[in-house]
């Protein structure tokens, strides 16, 4: 994977950073922001940033402001969609189909700005669909909200939001069986770690070729 040295873009909430894994001729960026409780070192992250440039996916892995600055806790979604919107141009200078996407926090806030931002598709890695154990506080309104082609998946024992447990809409949804709110499966599990990272990466990989 060739090295490009990251972005450093100045926000209204701070600086953010723009990690980006160039494909040699792409037809497509692929923007990821992170979880709320990580960064874009997550295993899904990582995973789809080394694997889609050789399918002609550029992928961008953007770290919101309060990461940059060393902070522990995440601010107000309002706060981590602006930061998201501000430095939207710099991942449309291209010229090419910008997919929003993100993991947790980061797939909310996907789907609560791209359309706006103009973006062609929405990438939901283990969308937040309620905390844990609540799921009165459902989320489903930003998800079915999008109002772009969009791609959902989910750990099948995510305590966020089992696969199960999401509504019907104008969404595809993927499974990753017995994996986590990281994807991580247990070590008894029929699936082995790395066949689960390889089906979440197949999946978005062939969902974003087909779109192309």
């Amino acid at each position: 994977m060739r090295h490009v040295t990251p972005d450093l873009v100045a926000t209204p909430q701070g600086d953010a950073r723009i990690h980006w894994h160039p494909a040699a001729e792409p037809h497509t960026v692929l923007a990821l922001g992170h979880g709320a409780g990580g960064g874009v070192e997550a295993r899904d992250l990582a995973a789809l940033a080394a694997s889609l440039p050789s399918r002609g996916v550029t992928v961008a892995l953007v770290e919101q402001p309060w990461r940059v600055a060393g902070k522990r806790l995440a601010p107000a979604p309002r706060t981590l969609d602006a930061a998201f919107t501000a430095l939207w141009p710099k991942l449309a200078a291209r010229g090419l189909p910008v997919v929003a996407g993100g993991r947790s926090a980061g797939a909310r806030v996907a789907c609560r700005t791209a359309r706006d931002l103009g973006a062609a598709a929405v990438l939901a890695l283990s969308f937040p669909l309620h905390p844990p154990g609540k799921p009165e506080k459902s989320r489903a309104a930003e998800l079915l909200g999008t109002g772009l082609p969009t791609l959902v998946v989910q750990g099948g024992n995510d305590p966020f939001g089992r696969p199960a447990e999401f509504p019907s809409g104008p969404y595809d949804l993927t499974e990753v069986p017995y994996g986590d709110h990281s994807f991580q499966v247990p070590k008894r599990a029929p699936l082995g770690q790395d066949e689960a990272v390889s089906l979440l990466t197949a999946a978005v990989g062939d969902w974003l070729r087909a779109r192309g």
